[in-house]
């Protein structure tokens, strides 16, 4: 298996996996979805991050290939990172977040405030190595089967791995299914950090929502807010792997320094208008301080569910609040309602 790749399922960490990609070198090795010690349930401790988002130090690189010129240490804006194929790694140096093509989307990897896509670092991977049948990643459809939406005048989106689809409104972009999209470590020391969190067949709501300059003339790019799916094999239940979820996302898309206050809902039953049910749950994190003009607090929503093959899965989105144009709570749960099992073709 390349560097880069992770085995089917549960998608651990990307040189080893069957280690624990959570868990710090030399430390003990925690479960990935073991909840963090809240003294009370739903609150996120102070001066620390929670279990979730320890990693040990993986690289999304492959060998051979030269290494992509960085930006400045100071301030450390996140950038895009496009791994095609697990053959390359390309950098876009001060793209807020990053995306992956062909890549795999579980809960072990580490990142920055919101993912961005960039088209400019992106190339066509193969049916082999994307894993699906002739995803383009310049077409949102790819090799995915055709299917319509359920909600009038939306769109779907479609991830074969996940065995899902679900609708998005019009003016939301659907990306590829053989795209997944996730969060750099910013704290990190490596020369490409490993990201906190993934998700794959992705659509974003105003991808280029916000734009700022670093000090060291990098642009960032940040979107209003982006669904998509990814695994969570070894949870110890679905309300837990929803819970989990919830939290990585506020955690790595808003508030990685934990200036915030961030307040996690305790998962309930699920069962959307289409035929998938699970356990839902939610996350906040407020008081987020603004280092930049496109820092905001954040919310997200997760449900998780067993696929057709018994694996776990989380259904992720995230979006920015408290700022013009806010994703409605109402939208996100009628998003959420379209959820179904994607039939095999």
């Amino acid at each position: 298996m390349w560097p880069g790749q992770q085995p089917p399922g549960g998608e651990q960490n990307p040189q080893d996996p069957n280690a624990n990609p959570y868990a710090q070198p030399g430390n003990p090795q925690p479960n990935p979805y073991q909840q963090p010690q809240y003294q009370q349930p739903g609150y996120a401790p102070g001066g620390q991050p929670p279990n979730p988002y320890q990693q040990p130090t993986s690289q999304w690189a492959a060998p051979g290939m030269p290494g992509a010129p960085q930006p400045p240490d100071e301030g450390r804006k996140t950038k895009i990172t496009a791994i095609v194929a697990a053959l390359a790694v390309v950098i876009a140096a001060g793209v807020t977040g990053f995306l992956v093509l062909g890549g795999d989307d579980d809960e072990k990897t580490k990142a920055d405030k919101k993912p961005a896509a960039s088209k400019s670092a992106t190339a066509e991977p193969s049916a082999e190595e994307t894993g699906d049948s002739g995803a383009d990643v310049d077409n949102p459809r790819g090799g995915a089967p055709e299917v319509g939406p359920v909600i009038d005048g939306w769109q779907t989106v479609i991830n074969q791995k996940r065995k899902n689809a679900f609708d998005v409104p019009e003016s939301w972009t659907v990306e590829s299914p053989g795209m997944s999209i996730g969060f750099e470590d910013t704290h990190s020391e490596e020369e490409i950090p490993p990201a906190v969190v993934m998700m794959s067949a992705p659509a974003f709501y105003e991808e280029e929502w916000c734009t700022s300059t670093s000090e060291g003339g990098y642009e960032s790019s940040t979107a209003l807010a982006a669904v998509g799916t990814k695994g969570a094999q070894g949870a110890k239940s679905l309300d837990n792997a929803a819970e989990v979820a919830a939290e990585t996302w506020a955690y790595a898309a808003f508030d990685q320094d934990e200036t915030g206050t961030r307040k996690v809902s305790k998962a309930k039953p699920f069962k959307s208008d289409h035929g998938i049910s699970g356990s839902v749950s939610s996350a906040t994190v407020t008081g987020v301080k603004k280092k930049d003009k496109c820092a905001s607090d954040g919310k997200t929503f997760t449900v998780a569910y067993k696929d057709s093959k018994g694996d776990y899965a989380v259904w992720c989105l995230y979006a920015a609040t408290g700022v013009e144009d806010e994703v409605a709570d109402a939208t996100i749960k009628k998003i959420m309602s379209s959820l179904r099992p994607l039939k095999s073709s």
